[in-house]
């Protein structure tokens, strides 16, 4: 599964996630996502998020390939991450 996917297959669940005015906000691009397999259904997508410069954090999200809605993913530890 791919980011690119992932993008399609939320454009209705939510539109407004990978628009280019929330990249813009986040100094993000989709190429900066990564995606890691959770389980056989499940996947987390995360990417550095920043403001006015400075890393803030990660924006991370689950994504449910059943339902193909984001799912919060707040309860992952960032720094496990990559």
């Amino acid at each position: 599964m791919t980011i690119q996917e992932i993008k399609q297959r939320t454009k209705t669940s939510a539109p407004h996630y990978f628009s280019a005015d929330t990249l813009r906000f986040f100094n993000q691009k989709l190429t900066d996502f990564k995606v890691k397999k959770l389980n056989e259904t499940e996947y987390l997508i995360y990417a550095p998020s920043f403001w006015d410069g400075r890393l803030m954090g990660k924006s991370m999200q689950i994504f449910d390939t059943i339902t193909n809605d984001l799912k919060d993913a707040s309860f992952v530890d960032a720094d496990l991450l990559d």
